[in-house]
């Protein structure tokens, strides 16, 4: 992954988008309560897409399975990691030990 920054990266290009005015008075003021500009909430897509390289939010009719199914993806992800981990670290201690070592009866 980049360590691009969108926060601390000088600001020196600019970008124009056409928009409804209706839509955007509206969606600014959804990010005004949010304490934010429309302009924040852009960069904010932007440095999140940097961060996942790619649409940082899912776009499909299903998207509520996608996000399960993307949620499920990255846990076992993670739990595969802490597997892998702690069965290659010397300093392993096995669930029963810790049990012990805190007085805790099964």
């Amino acid at each position: 992954m980049s360590n691009l920054s969108v926060a601390n990266s000088p600001k020196t290009s600019t970008f124009q988008m056409r928009i409804n005015p209706e839509i955007k008075e509206t969606v600014e003021e959804i990010y005004a309560r949010c304490g934010m500009s429309l302009t924040d909430a852009i960069n904010i897509f932007i440095q999140q897409s940097i961060n996942v390289e790619g649409m940082p939010l899912i776009v499909t009719q299903n998207s509520k399975d996608a996000i399960k199914a993307q949620a499920i993806q990255i846990l076992m992800s993670e739990i595969k990691k802490g597997e892998d981990s702690a069965s290659s670290d010397s300093e392993y201690i096995s669930e029963s030990d810790i049990l012990t070592e805190f007085g805790v009866e099964v």
